[in-house]
């Protein structure tokens, strides 16, 4: 079985194909991104508009780029995935209307896939895949949650962000300092040069006795601090970068390990685009490896949005049972839609 995920829920527009089966991991053939970072920069934050534009441009050109890499024809194709949320609306509908009218000329099934789910399951696309049941944290631009994970859409919330997420809160810090977009990995890079002992920064909810988040007012502490700091602030940065960095992989770590205490699992999977941090995955591999428990991540380059993730949940799903492909080519999109809503019994 071939399928042909596509990926647009906001600034990447990402094409894949995996051979999926009866039994085994499937497997990636073949994936390819464009990214739209450059195009945004000037407006320091995604355009919706724009975004959407962009990926009508890009989408049809990587999916023949894909194909002819994986030396498949678009009549291979069994299966076209795509993602159906959450996202932007405008570019959702893009890949959604796509993958729609390219299963409908095909007369094959198509599928949505939630963008989280793509996420969750990303690290079995990696040289080490994971095993059932295992604890998941997602980390990206707009999420911040715990789950516990015992099967392919058997999902759990254990915890989640009340206010920003993670990575909202690496790029509003970062814009703070004036380091552009995009902010989070500009901060990490600046981090490495400082001493993140030289501010002391909240760490909020540690110590909460759940398994929330919040990252707000940490980002007003570092408006607070970088105020105080005023024209030292250029000398001080990386100081800054350093200590906020610090405080946001420390609560991510923390919290990681009391849900696998509190859940009895010794299995761990990071995922979204801060899962590529390196303080936190070594801080993580460092926690896990002292107690006996494994910790997954997907390859770098896959840490962030892209169709080869889209693809692997659909296959997954598929191949699970529990969700059918549907000749029905009528689509909507879900901007907002919570992965748990995706459970089953």
């Amino acid at each position: 079985m071939l399928i042909l995920g596509i990926e647009s829920s906001c600034d990447e527009t990402g094409v894949a194909l995996v051979r999926g089966g009866d039994a085994g991991t499937p497997v990636l053939l073949a994936h390819a991104l464009h990214s739209q970072i450059e195009m945004h920069q000037a407006y320091g934050g995604v355009v919706p508009e724009l975004a959407s534009r962009d990926h009508i441009r890009r989408v049809l050109p990587l999916s023949d780029h894909v194909l002819a890499e994986a030396q498949q024809a678009l009549s291979d194709v069994d299966v076209v995935a795509f993602t159906r949320g959450p996202g932007l609306a405008g570019a959702l509908l893009v890949g959604a209307g796509v993958a729609c009218a390219l299963a409908a000329a095909l007369d094959r099934p198509v599928l949505g896939v939630h963008h989280l789910e793509g996420h969750l399951l990303s690290p079995f696309l990696s040289a080490d895949p994971p095993a059932f049941p295992f604890v998941a944290l997602l980390v990206s631009g707009g999420h911040t949650q715990l789950m516990e994970v015992q099967g392919v859409g058997r999902y759990r919330l254990l915890g989640e962000t009340i206010d920003d997420a993670a990575g909202e809160a690496f790029d509003k810090s970062a814009k703070l300092m004036g380091l552009g977009y995009p902010g989070g990995p500009a901060l990490s890079r600046l981090a490495e040069q400082g001493d993140a002992s030289a501010f002391k920064l909240p760490r909020p909810l540690l110590h909460s006795g759940n398994l929330d988040f919040s990252f707000a007012g940490l980002k007003t502490a570092v408006l607070t601090q970088a105020r105080k700091l005023g024209e030292a602030l250029e000398s001080r940065k990386a100081d800054l970068a350093a200590a906020t960095e610090a405080a946001i992989v420390e609560v991510l770590v923390k919290k990681s390990l009391a849900a696998l205490v509190q859940t009895g699992l010794r299995r761990l999977v990071v995922a979204g685009g801060v899962g590529a941090n390196r303080p936190l995955r070594a801080q993580l591999n460092a926690a896990c490896a002292a107690r006996g428990v494994r910790v997954h991540y997907p390859e770098l380059h896959l840490c962030t949005d892209n169709g080869a993730m889209i693809a692997m949940a659909a296959a997954m799903r598929l191949q699970a049972g529990i969700q059918p492909a549907q000749r029905s080519y009528a689509f909507d999109v879900k901007p907002r839609w919570p992965l748990d809503a995706l459970a089953i019994s």
